[in-house]
């Protein structure tokens, strides 16, 4: 069995679509569905159904499905135990969209300065998403927002910068009263699905406080973006990268003790890239030490 069909076929199903697949494994969408294929004729079972634009696993692909991602997270691992070279292989590394732009660009230049010719693999995601997938062993580390939830025992987490909530609004009220902005003007609210979001909720409703809402988004720069339009306020992570935009946005500071997003590395201890994940651990400390929380332990797994 080509290991590179298993690949194909976890992918598709991950992503929801051959043309997904292929955009991520570099290939053409017709080569990706040939893989698939030859793996189905090779087990004697259709594996992957569509279902209006999508696909999806029939019940023989979920019955397989982590026993392929297991052949793939073995076959990397072998991979890795056979490179006398570096004995470290392809750092697998997820990262939250909005830590994309902020976070990864300044640590991977400081990262490459010590192994230039370190091979790095970037998955985007949500933070809960990459958590699972370090858990589960198909990432080495991954840059996310504080877990909420335990971890496994495996993985460890570490904070290395804090982004304390904070409302923003737009430049001509700068000299304005945050609590009362919040009161009173029309409320653009952060995705209540994620941290940040959960964050402002529950400091609306400590304060007591009950928005003009006018809508809800997941998009930090989609936030500062109608926020520049004059449509309302918002309460937002002080994410560094909304002041790199050419948006006239006034930053409010909280009036009492404001909450706080921790952003950090999650990492599998003891995979086969546990001490390159450290290595990275220490760069990303290194870049945000002037913000970085003091070194506490994350959630674990009872």
């Amino acid at each position: 069995m080509d290991i590179r069909y298993l690949q194909s076929f976890v992918t598709v199903v991950e992503s929801g679509s051959f043309a997904q697949a292929a955009r991520q494994l570099d290939l053409t969408s017709t080569a990706v569905a040939a893989r698939v294929k030859a793996l189905e004729q090779s087990l004697g079972l259709s594996l992957v159904k569509r279902a209006g634009r999508s696909v999806r696993a029939t019940e023989a692909g979920l019955r397989i499905m982590e026993r392929a991602r297991a052949l793939l997270r073995d076959a990397r691992d072998l991979v890795a135990a056979a490179d006398d070279a570096s004995a470290t292989g392809e750092l697998r590394l997820g990262v939250f969209v909005s830590a994309m732009t902020s976070v990864l660009p300044p640590v991977l230049k400081r990262f490459y300065e010590r192994h230039p010719s370190l091979p790095v693999f970037v998955m985007p995601g949500s933070s809960v998403d990459l958590c699972r997938r370090v858990h589960e062993g198909e990432l080495d580390a991954a840059i996310v927002v504080e877990p909420q939830f335990p971890l496994g025992k495996a993985c460890r987490w570490q904070a290395v910068m804090e982004e304390p909530l904070v409302v923003v609004a737009p430049a001509a009220l700068q000299d304005a009263d945050a609590l009362e902005l919040l009161r009173t003007q029309p409320f653009i609210r952060y995705d209540r699905s994620v941290l940040g979001g959960q964050l402002a909720d529950r400091y609306l409703r400590d304060h007591g406080i009950v928005p003009r809402q006018r809508l809800e988004i997941d998009s930090l720069l989609g936030v500062a973006a109608l926020v520049d339009q004059g449509l309302g306020v918002a309460l937002l992570p002080d994410w560094s990268s909304l002041w790199s935009t050419n948006y006239a946005l006034a930053r409010i500071a909280l009036p009492d003790r404001a909450p706080v997003r921790r952003v950090g590395l999650v990492w599998l201890a003891q995979g086969p890239r546990g001490l390159l994940a450290e290595a990275f651990l220490d760069q990303c400390q290194a870049v945000f030490a002037a913000g970085a929380a003091a070194p506490r332990p994350g959630p674990r797994a009872a």
